[in-house]
């Protein structure tokens, strides 16, 4: 029932509605928030957000794509030939999905799924309090509980997620609104009055009626503790609200006042469908303030996790909630507020496992209003046995060669320096692979990487495995300098350990991403040592960083240090020109904070110079994981590895 019909019933019914209790936040009703000078107020709130609004860098794998959910269209007399004007209104406002739930199937021949002009249209229908999506096939669909509010002992069986917020509702439950337009139907003076707030605040009169449902998060909360479970926005959009000639909901206004943003790796419809099944999204009153750059992630030692997805409870396992402006936050844990704080960002050391989500609210002319909802995290008891270490132990017909010195320096510095090679027995002139393990530049050994150097031996390949001086005894360039130094003993050497040197691949992890790909980029490293890229034949950087002068301004690495031009000499992006050998930059799903964002950005910059170059990414995997599962047989990075230097060989 949309604002039009109870009006309607209103008047030819007799129904006298009581005015609800005002929820959680608010000081006005609705009536009251109409007065010029609160929409006044209200206007001069978020141009202030605006002003003070900071772009913040987006955290982890996917995009923020704006969509619009439950929106109608040519299923009524009222809607019928507004597809042209949804689209319109998706491109005025930014919103780069929409998902329709027509009371019905769409007209004949119209199949209301596809991309017109850089908006994704996915058809749905409403059937039965089931808001489905992605209907007709091929599309995988999934259904979301709608008009929660009316049907709260409903059983979740059969739905993929709910409607935290409808549009809808909160007209429904505003008595006082729908009184005052029925005294405005019949007084032409007061729906003029009425229009002409609309044209000069839009967003402030039709958001005046948004609300915070403390019923439909406890019901959500309830639901989540036992299995995953969506959480999304209904517009609800009609563009029917039509009064004497005026518009309470064109559909910009509408699609402004509230949005769902889903989490994609790209703008088509299984990903978004898929992202939507997992709770890869979050809800956001946009009219507010532009939420991009909102992040709720989990944090620990093995990567980053974003919502929709279950982190291990591991060791300084955080939370973090990060908004473009101070917001008043709630974390909350099983539905129970863990944490309270107004701040930009804030950070929750989880004590216990349990399904986390976060509230963003905004302080807005003396009200506490919601702005952003967060899907939840899922923090649970890793399985240990999926996160522990690989075999050691060599096939057989692969044999080791331990402790070879490539340099020499001060005695405490020795064991440092040196190298492991792994090689089928009897191998002669076989390619060659020098890995650099990682570990931040201060920890790791070549002791660790048995596992790693039977993998690739078994392939046919020469594995070269070196030590190098860690940080903080020893800052940059130590690192670098030997690695270096261990590459030049390989190619000098190498051929007497069954390899060939004219094809030494390079590659390296985290840490050791960084340090091949500056090896290969910084021509000084090579040239000090009588060598250039010639003697590489291709480099394999995985979740690596590439460019240091990223660093935060006034801060300091304990192994770079901040002066820029040190860090800039530490940064392969900044040497990225033609002839550089061909690489294999990869990332993977958790990895750790801004490193897929480095991966993408080194490869386009290596791209642009015309430079050959592959970049993977890598699903299901952390930042650790992706080293330990590389023995699986069906391991996405060891392919990768494989077919890069292939098709090099």
């Amino acid at each position: 029932m949309t604002i039009r019909l109870a009006l309607v019933a209103l008047l030819c019914g007799g129904v006298a509605l009581a005015q609800p209790a005002l929820k959680p936040g608010r000081k006005y009703t609705t009536v009251e928030r109409m007065a010029e000078e609160r929409l006044a107020a209200v206007h001069a709130a978020r141009l202030e957000f605006a002003k003070q609004r900071k772009a913040q860098p987006w955290v982890g794998v996917y995009q923020d794509v704006p969509a619009v959910l439950h929106i109608h269209a040519e299923d009524a007399p009222h809607t019928l030939g507004k597809r042209a004007e949804v689209l319109a209104a998706a491109k005025k406002t930014g919103i780069r999905v929409v998902m329709f739930s027509d009371h019905g199937a769409a007209p004949k021949g119209e199949t209301w799924t596809g991309e017109r002009e850089g908006v994704l249209f996915i058809a749905g229908n409403e059937n039965g309090g089931k808001h489905e999506l992605g209907y007709p096939n091929p599309t995988p669909g999934v259904r979301f509980h709608s008009h929660v509010e009316g049907q709260m002992d409903a059983s979740p069986e059969g739905w993929d997620g709910m409607e935290i917020y409808n549009r809808h509702a909160d007209a429904m439950d505003d008595a006082d609104l729908l009184a005052m337009l029925k005294e405005a139907t019949a007084a032409p003076a007061k729906m003029k009055a009425i229009a002409a707030l609309f044209a000069k605040y839009p967003d402030e009169v039709f958001g005046a009626g948004c609300d915070y449902w403390p019923e439909i998060f406890t019901r959500w909360d309830k639901i989540q503790q036992q299995r995953p479970f969506t959480g999304v926005a209904a517009n609800d959009a009609h563009q029917n609200q039509v009064f004497n000639g005026f518009t309470l909901d064109p559909y910009p206004v509408a699609f402004r006042n509230t949005v769902t943003h889903i989490l994609a790796r790209e703008v088509t419809a299984p990903a978004v469908m898929a992202s939507l099944r997992a709770g890869r999204a979050y809800v956001s009153h946009d009219w507010l303030c532009d939420p991009t750059g909102f992040a709720f992630i989990a944090v620990n030692n093995l990567g980053v996790f974003a919502m929709g997805d279950t982190a291990p409870f591991v060791g300084g396992t955080r939370l973090i909630a990060r908004a473009p402006i101070a917001a008043q936050w709630k974390i909350f844990r099983n539905g129970a507020v863990v944490l309270e704080k107004r701040d930009v960002q804030l950070t929750y050391d989880a004590k216990e496992t349990g399904v986390y989500r976060a509230e963003a609210w905004l302080e807005v002319d003396g009200e506490m209003r919601p702005w952003i909802y967060s899907n939840a995290i899922r923090v649970r008891t890793p399985d240990l046995m999926s996160i522990g270490l690989p075999s050691q132990k060599l096939d057989d017909g692969i044999e080791a060669v331990k402790d070879i010195a490539y340099t020499d320096g001060p005695a405490d510095d020795a064991e440092k320096h040196k190298l492991e090679i792994y090689r089928k027995a009897g191998t002669a002139k076989a390619p060659v692979l020098f890995f650099v393990h990682g570990g931040a530049w201060k920890s790791g050994d070549r002791k660790q990487y048995p596992f790693f150097g039977n993998r690739f031996a078994k392939a046919g390949y020469v594995v070269v495995t070196p030590s190098y001086r860690l940080s903080p005894k020893h800052k940059h360039p130590a690192h670098i300098e030997d690695v270096a130094d261990a590459f030049a003993w390989t190619v000098k050497n190498i051929a007497a350990q069954g390899g060939d040197p004219s094809r030494i691949f390079i590659a390296g992890h985290s840490a050791g991403g960084h340090l091949v790909a500056l090896l290969a980029a910084n021509p000084e490293h090579l040239a000090k040592r009588g060598l250039s890229v010639a003697n590489i034949r291709g480099v394999l950087a995985l979740s690596g960083v590439y460019d240091l002068t990223t660093i935060e301004a006034g801060s300091s690495s304990p192994t770079f240090g901040s002066d820029p031009e040190v860090l800039r000499g530490a940064s392969a992006a900044k040497f990225v020109r033609a002839g550089l050998p061909p690489f294999l930059v990869t990332y993977c799903e958790w990895d750790y904070a801004t490193l897929p964002q480095q991966a993408v950005a080194f490869y386009d910059a290596l791209r642009a110079t015309g430079a050959s170059a592959k970049l993977v990414y890598v699903p299901g995997e952390n930042h650790i994981s992706e080293m330990l599962s590389i023995p699986k047989p069906a391991d996405a990075s060891a392919k990768a590895i494989l077919e890069f230097m292939e098709g090099l060989r």
